[in-house]
Formats: C-alpha cells, structure tokens, sequence
C-alpha cells in the first residue's frame, strides 16, 4: 500500500531506509524500523519509529512521533521529557514523544524535514 506522497517515499527509499505504509482505522502511518539513537544518550541503540500521516500531509503539518520500545534517559530510571504516554496502534502500545512543529512549511517541507526535527529532539531531549 502506497500511502506517502511520492517525493517522501522516494527519499526514504534513496536513504535505505527500513519502512512500512500502513493504515489502522482512519490512521494513515509510516513505520521506520532499525532507527539509529544518538549513541550513548538511551537505553536502547535503536527503536522502530511510527509517524501518524495527519489528513492533508504533507501540506498539514505533523505532529509527534512514537518509538518502540519505549525507552528512557541511560543511566536514570526517567522517560525523556514529554514522552510518558502510550498511544496504541497495530496492536502495540508506542511511546509518544509530545512534539509539535509549528515552523512547518506547506509545499517546502516533507518526510526529509519531519526526520530532521525527530533527530534534533532526540538528541536534545532531557
């Protein structure tokens, strides 16, 4: 099932990128598996990263992202900050990171951008 737009898809595809389309319900989604955390930050190496394709994307803007499995700061028993709920799809309780973008750029920016800002907050999240 092709859900994305065609420039997104192709860039996944050019960066070898592990990814799956997938609808649940109305819920349109992209899932990455095998995504790489900044190196010694997380209890975990890496996670699969489930983004929830809002209605209109890539005009609308998107807002979150989930990882499984959930993880925390390495070294502490805290969550990162703003990511301490679960949200259920496919059968899986993903960890939501609470995230909102609000400099997005309708026409301009895509799955590219939206990858970016994710590695920006993973890596500077406390």
């Amino acid at each position: 099932m092709k859900i994305l737009p065609r420039k997104c898809r192709d860039y996944l595809i050019v960066k070898d990128y592990c990814f799956t389309e997938v609808v649940e319900d109305d819920s349109a989604a992209v899932i990455i598996d095998h995504w790489v955390l900044p190196s010694g930050k997380y209890d975990a190496e890496q996670v699969s990263l489930l983004l929830l394709l809002p209605n209109g994307y890539p005009d609308a803007a998107p807002d979150m992202f989930y990882l499984h499995p959930w993880i925390k700061i390495r070294g502490s028993s805290n969550w990162p900050e703003a990511a301490d709920i679960y949200h259920s799809f496919l059968d899986t309780d993903w960890q939501r990171w609470s995230r909102h973008w609000h400099d997005w750029r309708p026409g301009v920016d895509g799955i590219h951008t939206w990858l970016l800002k994710i590695k920006s907050a993973l890596e500077n999240t406390q």
